[in-house]
């Protein structure tokens, strides 16, 4: 490369710090633009699970295994992030969908074991009731989202990258290609502006004409005050998902991306909190503290949008569900394509393209 790419990075969510990152850690001269701060919008409101669990076809399976592989890649280059392999107990299917999704990811590779009450006592003895059949995946784990955003950006920026806090107004078009953004008033310039605002894209997007196909719905979830720890790792009990955070809170949705927090979110969060604590021995002193609505970019068919907009040149798409378990992967393949010109082939099924 005979001069470093200059790459605008628009987010500061897991998605956009991992981007930078990578981008920065090639050697690209990186600006982040986010009107959020480090973690973003949907970051801070996450569930926090790294898996490849149910309800995927194999190619989107490769794609998490994938992902799953480089978070401990990414670890070990960057010591200290805020990551726990503690294990996902999963009960929250029927008995027949439950074993027919373990059989098919044990075919897969999956490190899936199947357990009964006795064994599932053994690995949450903190469950009032634990399940006759469950799923136990060990490799499953969970970042804490915020502070994980927060130390890849601050990393990026020891590698050279700027952070600027501000909100994209528009993207700047010379001749049919983006070549940077305005933030108030003033207009950035770039080789490449990468649009990984989560909700916000496809507003974004819409100023150079691209249409991005997002839905934004909103998921609930309740967090404890700091406790004596409860729980060992992810469990996904019908209607109630829960972990332990690293602080000691234990939060929880009806389902791990949030439920529906209906026409009084207050009173849903107090529901679901009841609930909660019933689940568990030794929650008596267990107080609720707050709640979160957040907000997830979902993509319409379920999958995420990631490449080039191929509408118009200089633009690039990043944005997702499931960004916490995806987020080094795509941080690694997006700085490979950006600037190397190489897209790598687990991301060939979600360009924007295939909405056309």
């Amino acid at each position: 490369m005979s001069s470093a790419k200059q790459v605008i990075v628009i987010g500061a969510g897991i998605i956009g710090a991992s981007i930078a990152w990578h981008l920065a850690k090639g050697g690209a001269r990186v600006t982040v633009v986010s009107e959020s701060g480090a973690g973003g919008v949907a970051t801070p409101n996450s569930f926090a699970w790294i898996n490849a669990s149910w309800g995927n076809p194999e190619t989107y399976f490769r794609l998490r295994t994938r992902a799953m592989a480089e978070w401990k890649r990414l670890a070990g280059e960057l010591p200290g992030l805020p990551l726990a392999w503690c294990g996902g107990l999963c009960f929250d299917l029927p008995p027949d969908r439950l074993e027919a999704y373990a059989a098919e990811h044990s075919s897969w590779g999956y490190g899936i074991e199947r357990v009964d009450a006795k064994r599932a006592g053994q690995i949450e003895p903190n469950l009032v009731e634990p399940p006759d059949f469950a799923v136990y995946v060990a490799e499953e784990g969970v970042a804490e989202p915020a502070a994980t955003a927060g130390a890849l950006l601050a990393d990026a920026e020891r590698l050279g990258a700027r952070v600027i806090a501000g909100t994209v107004e528009r993207l700047a078009l010379t001749a049919g290609r983006v070549t940077g953004v305005v933030v108030s008033g003033e207009t950035i310039s770039a080789d490449d502006i990468v649009i990984a605002a989560g909700t916000g894209a496809p507003a974004i997007a819409a100023t150079a004409g691209v249409k991005l196909p997002i839905e934004t719905p909103p998921g609930l979830i309740v967090h404890s005050r700091p406790y004596k720890k409860l729980l060992n790792g992810l469990v996904h009990a019908e209607r109630l998902h829960m972990r332990q955070t690293a602080e000691g809170r234990i939060i929880a949705g009806s389902d791990f991306a949030g439920g529906d927090p209906g026409e009084n979110p207050g009173a849903t969060a107090r529901d679901l909190f009841a609930v909660m604590k019933a689940a568990l021995h030794g929650a008596d002193g267990l107080e609720f503290e707050f709640h979160t609505v957040g907000y997830r970019p979902n993509p319409v068919d379920g999958f995420p949008i990631i490449g080039r907009a191929e509408s118009v040149d200089g633009l690039y798409i990043a944005v997702m569900h499931s960004g916490i378990t995806l987020a080094p992967a795509v941080g690694l393949f997006v700085a490979r394509e950006i600037i190397e010109g190489e897209r790598d082939p687990l991301l060939k099924p979600y360009g924007r393209g295939r909405f056309a």
